[in-house]
């Protein structure tokens, strides 16, 4: 695909989830979208996964879907459904980014070896950051899905650790989604804190620590190399 035209279609994607962030009140047509899938019957799994998958496309936070996987479909089958959909949606939003930039990242890393050993590092290990990504709240699902796609971490990696790093936050946000008592209710904040809720955090915030300290230790000896 010619530089130029990945390039437009980036900027077409870019824009549309900016104008829909502008334009409309997301988290409401969201909802509106939740309770039209809920008289779906028997199609209402599949068309919630594939509003799931276009929403990470889009940078469309998945936050109140994974609460109305829960609403919809329960616990067992939300968290499964949710599951499917946010890996799914994770992988093409993946597979958009490493398409859509990476020869113009490749470029820029042949000339700094520095950054060029980095990216070799998180294609070694990078299944690892993933994982401790995902189970981080400070990263966006939506970002990090393309912004993974233009380092060197191999798609089986990336789908696999992401897949497992969401689930904990999958399984509290479906479970909450099955308690509320209507849609509307969905990602409205109400409600004390529950036991599992901070223990997420907690956990949460130690894989914000470990991929951190990760991080820095990483780019030390691969600097330490490069220049040794």
């Amino acid at each position: 695909m010619p530089r130029g035209l990945k390039i437009a279609i980036a900027a077409v994607v870019i824009m549309l989830a900016v104008i829909a962030a502008i334009v409309f009140d997301l988290k409401a047509a969201v909802k509106s979208a939740l309770a039209w899938i809920d008289n779906l019957g028997a199609w209402a799994a599949p068309v919630f996964i594939l509003l799931y998958v276009v929403a990470a496309i889009l940078l469309i936070p998945g936050s109140v879907l994974t609460l109305g996987g829960g609403a919809l479909f329960g616990v067992v089958l939300g968290t499964v459904y949710v599951s499917i959909a946010s890996t799914l949606g994770a992988t093409c939003a993946f597979l958009l980014g490493r398409s859509l930039a990476r020869d113009l990242v490749s470029k820029r890393l042949t000339n700094n070896p520095k950054l060029k050993a980095l990216d070799e590092a998180l294609a070694r290990d990078g299944w690892k950051i993933v994982g401790l990504v995902r189970l981080s709240p400070i990263f966006p699902y939506t970002f990090t899905n393309y912004a993974f796609g233009v380092t060197r971490v191999t798609l089986a990696h990336y789908v696999l650790a992401s897949w497992i790093g969401m689930l904990p936050a999958t399984l509290l946000y479906v479970y909450l989604g099955s308690l509320a008592k209507n849609l509307a209710e969905l990602g409205t904040g109400h409600g004390a804190r529950t036991p599992t809720q901070w223990t997420l955090y907690a956990v949460g915030l130690l894989a914000t620590l470990a991929v951190t300290i990760y991080l820095t230790r990483m780019a030390r000896k691969t600097l330490a190399r490069v220049t040794g």
